[in-house]
């Protein structure tokens, strides 16, 4: 056996015993470091969540579970917007009575729900699950870029609103975006920004108070 062979073997050997360790442990600690792992979940909030799990009936605990795997096996993204869905097209995309013309494009799922939420906008999404970041390797070939252009491509939109998030990244991902569709016959808007209702001009940053005067409308 060579010195390659002999480090491959050390390192399958490695990586099985880290599994049996990780199998050996209680099931309940196993359960609890998976829960704290997830987003917003300390390691007190996953000790909560796996004691309720524990005193939860079978038929509960069996239904999440049947739950998460479906998430897993049955969603797929729209083949319009990218929104995860159970069908080929989401109901919103398949809406009628939505301006088929206005296209707001957000980061993720969650952003859309938060506009669906508001109630007012009756346009369509589109979802680019991410924002770019090179330090992160996030790069255009991560998103849903191209599925973006080849629906601007139809020529049906009118108007695309760049809603990302007002961060480095989400502002880089609007004027990488914006710059790919400047040749095409679209008008391109972004998510107004400023001084939110109800609050105190000394203590707004210099930036909220530079996008409130960019922004500012007729009175």
């Amino acid at each position: 056996m060579t010195m390659g062979q002999r480090h491959m073997a050390g390192d399958r050997g490695w990586s099985s015993d880290r599994r049996g360790q990780e199998e050996s442990k209680p099931l309940l600690e196993r359960l609890q470091e998976m829960l704290g792992a997830l987003p917003g979940i300390g390691p007190k909030s996953a000790e909560r969540i796996a004691h309720h799990l524990l005193a939860a009936s079978r038929e509960e605990v069996f239904e999440l579970a049947d739950a998460l795997r479906a998430v897993k096996e049955k969603l797929k993204r729209c083949s319009r917007c990218c929104v995860p869905t159970e069908a080929e097209t989401c109901f919103t995309c398949l809406d009628t009575l939505r301006d088929s013309g206005l296209l707001c494009v957000v980061e993720q799922p969650r952003d859309q729900a938060a506009f669906e939420r508001m109630g007012t906008y009756r346009g369509l999404y589109h979802i680019l699950h991410g924002r770019l970041s090179p330090l992160e390797g996030v790069g255009p070939e991560k998103l849903t870029i191209d599925q973006l252009i080849t629906r601007l491509r139809g020529g049906e939109i009118r108007e695309v609103i760049l809603a990302t998030n007002p961060t480095l990244e989400g502002d880089g991902t609007s004027l990488y975006i914006a710059g790919l569709l400047g040749h095409m016959n679209v008008r391109i808007t972004r998510l107004a920004r400023g001084i939110p209702a109800g609050s105190v001009l000394e203590f707004a940053n210099s930036q909220m108070l530079a996008d409130a005067m960019d922004g500012r409308n007729t009175f």
